[in-house]
């Protein structure tokens, strides 16, 4: 099994987390996406991150390859095993993606315009949010879950974003970083450019 990656990207990074909670072996290919590698050129012409090569299948998507990995590799689950709890986790996790991670394409993306009312809106989502994150230990469950492996990637990003939280109004989501940052299975999945993220905030 194969991981093609890009060494800085958000989605990249959420797959890796799954791959660690899940202890799977997988070899890792950090790529240079101004000149990828022939191995990923034969498998995915379009040279996207991440793609997942496993013997004769190519998936391209990091939500299908999390998903995928999560039924291949049970144990752990990071989904519910009963059938409704699984079909709301994973309305939960599409609605993230709608939510908040359509203002951080926006932010990384768009005009500066455009960035700064993603970030303005997306400072504002969260904190509405905090509440949600007091309920349980990880979002929504007590176990951490494959909605946790998307959201880390997310808030570590959120300073290097320009994406301030106020202190009084965001104390559970502070508290829920401080659980998930430190878990073994998010510190290795950091690359160097994902820790230079947090040093060239502390550094301005």
């Amino acid at each position: 099994m194969i991981l093609y990656c890009t060494p800085a990207c958000i989605y990249c990074h959420r797959v890796r987390i799954v791959l660690l909670e899940k202890n799977v072996t997988v070899d890792l290919k950090y790529i240079d996406p101004d000149n990828p590698p022939a191995g990923l050129l034969e498998s995915n012409p379009d040279a996207t991150t991440p793609t997942l090569v496993d013997r004769d299948l190519v998936l391209k998507d990091s939500r299908i390859i999390m998903e995928y990995l999560d039924e291949r590799y049970p144990h752990p689950p990071l989904y519910p095993m009963d059938p409704v709890s699984r079909a709301r986790a994973r309305m939960t996790a599409q609605q993230i993606e709608q939510d908040w991670y359509s203002h951080y394409t926006k932010i990384t993306q768009a005009s500066e315009r455009q960035a700064q009312s993603a970030r303005k809106s997306l400072r504002e989502s969260l904190v509405d949010a905090d509440t949600l994150f007091n309920s349980y230990p990880y979002f929504f469950s007590q176990e951490f879950s494959m909605i946790d492996c998307s959201l880390a990637p997310l808030l570590w990003r959120l300073p290097n974003l320009g994406v301030a939280l106020p202190a009084k109004k965001s104390d559970a989501i502070a508290a829920y970083c401080d659980r998930v940052f430190k878990r073994s299975s998010f510190q290795e999945s950091l690359t160097d450019e994902d820790r230079d993220l947090a040093e060239q905030v502390s550094k301005k």
